[in-house]
């Protein structure tokens, strides 16, 4: 999606402005035509020159320099963008946008811009928290901004909390879901859940399965990057959401299950590719057990299956479930399908080698209910998450559910 687009990149004053250099590095090795922008203070952390040798473009600075007399530069570059990023921006340039002050050329060639405008806010915590921060970026998603969350953990003033600017990897992949063409998928709200759940047995020790939520994920960020807005509900894994997609983290089957049934009257399509534990401990311990005797026996009870709950009371809803079977895979998966009233399955073997938990590709089934069903090679994760996408998309335009 990149090659050959214009990017505008604004650095405002921050620390994570060394992370914007790498961006540029990145998307100038995928074809894009960036063009930097920086603010006065952003000068402080990185040079232009910098910039400039990464991009192999004239870094603008200052709204009366116009290095092309035929040209008012502001006008032109802001004319030119197919997206702009501003990266970091602080909590003054937010301000300054959203309240239409344009002072500086980032703030001037933005407010003169038509083309989607995104930022990745980079702050201290306490500022990133305070209701006019809030407020101003409030106004800036009314007026069609896109914002990348930032992430939690050590800041670079001391504090540990919410501010450090999104990684390049990330918003080089959200760069890439919004110069995506438009798809059946745009605009519409789909619900993801991925990785595995976790019941617990004692304050120490849990019952949980091999799921990695690499498949989840996956599709996650493949929705994003055809336009969707995208809820994951998650359970624990070791991966970053991808940019632009809503997290929300959960530990058991019971939390996994409130999370999906809260938010699914709003969602239009529900794609279950979790991996959640069917079993829980009857009773967990509140303290941890001691090692006593050579047999340990816990009874299990069966977890709420979430799939088929939703599957009862869908109306307009989209269901797509996954199959993760060891055998007799088609005939499984088939009774799945109807069983929990679903309109897509995903199916695969475990056993088969490049199919199963924890690794990096799949080897899937599709079946859907209008009797389609399609076979796909081993590939990556990704690749996966694209045919499914595609095979969902297909089914909504036969069935003109779009």
């Amino acid at each position: 999606m990149l090659k050959k687009k214009t990017i505008v990149l604004g650095v405002s004053g921050g620390i994570a402005a060394f992370k914007s250099a790498a961006l540029v590095s990145k998307l100038t090795q995928a074809g894009a035509n960036v063009f930097v922008v920086m603010t006065e203070s952003a000068q402080k952390f990185v040079t232009p020159l910098t910039f400039q040798a990464l991009s192999r473009n004239y870094v603008y600075t200052d709204t009366f320099e116009e290095p092309d007399a035929e040209k008012i530069a502001h006008i032109d570059i802001a004319d030119q963008a197919d997206l702009i990023l501003i990266a970091p921006a602080s909590a003054n340039t937010i301000a300054k946008l959203a309240h239409g002050i344009a002072d500086n050329m980032l703030t001037t060639l933005t407010l003169a811009a038509k083309a989607p405008v995104a930022l990745a806010p980079a702050m201290n915590v306490n500022m990133y928290d305070h209701p006019a921060v809030q407020n101003n970026m409030n106004t800036l998603r009314s007026y069609g901004y896109k914002l990348i969350e930032p992430g939690a953990g050590y800041l670079a003033c001391g504090w540990i909390g919410k501010g450090r600017m999104a990684e390049p990897e990330d918003l080089l992949d959200l760069i890439d879901s919004l110069l995506a063409n438009p798809t059946t998928l745009a605009g519409k709200k789909i619900l993801v859940t991925a990785g595995p759940t976790r019941e617990a047995l004692d304050p120490v020790r849990y019952f949980s399965n091999y799921s990695s939520g690499k498949m989840g994920y996956a599709i996650a960020k493949e929705a994003r990057k055809r336009g969707a807005y995208v809820t994951l509900v998650s359970g624990p894994t070791a991966l970053n959401a991808p940019a632009g997609v809503e997290l929300v983290d959960v530990q058991s089957a019971e939390e996994m299950y409130r999370a999906v049934t809260d938010r699914f009257n709003d969602m239009d399509v529900v794609v279950k590719s979790a991996a959640v534990a069917d079993y829980q401990p009857e009773k967990v311990l509140s303290q941890k057990r001691k090692k006593q005797g050579n047999e340990w026996s816990v009874s299990l009870v069966k977890t709420k299956d979430t799939l088929f709950e939703i599957g009862k009371k869908k109306d307009k809803q989209i269901l797509v479930g996954f199959a993760a079977e060891s055998e007799h895979l088609d005939r499984y998966a088939k009774d799945k399908l109807e069983r929990k009233n679903l309109d897509l399955i995903v199916a695969n073997n475990i056993t088969a080698k490049g199919a199963g938990f924890d690794v990096d590709t799949n080897i899937v089934s599709i079946f859907t209910n209008d009797n389609h069903s399609i076979d796909y090679p081993e590939q990556s994760k990704a690749e996966t998450a694209s045919v499914i996408l595609d095979e969902l998309e297909d089914y909504m335009k036969r069935r003109e559910l779009m």
